[in-house]
């Protein structure tokens, strides 16, 4: 069945303000005994996605929305950058054919998490959004921070 991810309840609140609290969390969780998730992708498959969107940060996606980058306001960039992410977005159909995870172990996913990571931090250059067009280097980070907090904010570790 089919979770509507804007309306579950239970989810962490959780705020990064860095790759290595955002791997903390990630290994924290990985070393549970056991975690819960709320929306419709495993622990493995949110793994799987946030490194897709870290690889495609560094190489580029084929990805292109209806609406250009240049028509995105400021305004939504710096709230989305600076607040949060809102669960419940659905990717368009050729952004989802990219970063829909196929199902993905947590050890696999942990794995391709781990490696993007590196790559973030080894790596200096960006490829431009394909929503909010350009982002400087910083901006990015924080972009991955929010992407990060909205996913993993799904995964509840087991008591």
């Amino acid at each position: 069945m089919t979770v509507e991810t804007a309306k579950a309840t239970g989810r962490r609140t959780i705020r990064f303000s860095n790759f290595d609290e955002i791997l903390a969390d990630v290994e924290q969780l990985a070393s549970a005994k056991s975690v819960h998730v709320l929306g419709n992708w495993s622990f493995g498959q949110i793994l799987w996605h946030l490194a897709k969107v870290m690889n495609a940060s560094i190489d580029g996606t084929t990805i292109h929305w209806t609406t250009p980058p240049p028509l995105i306001p400021e305004a939504i960039k710096r709230r989305v950058l600076s607040g949060s992410m809102r669960p419940g977005f659905q990717l368009p159909p050729d952004a989802a054919k990219e970063l829909e995870p196929p199902p993905t172990s947590v050890a696999e996913g942990l794995e391709m998490f781990r490696k993007a990571l590196q790559r973030q931090r080894s790596e200096t250059k960006r490829e431009p959004n394909p929503f909010f067009g350009p982002l400087t280097l910083d901006e990015w980070n924080q972009l991955h921070c929010r992407h990060a907090e909205l996913h993993l904010s799904f995964v509840v570790a087991e008591q």
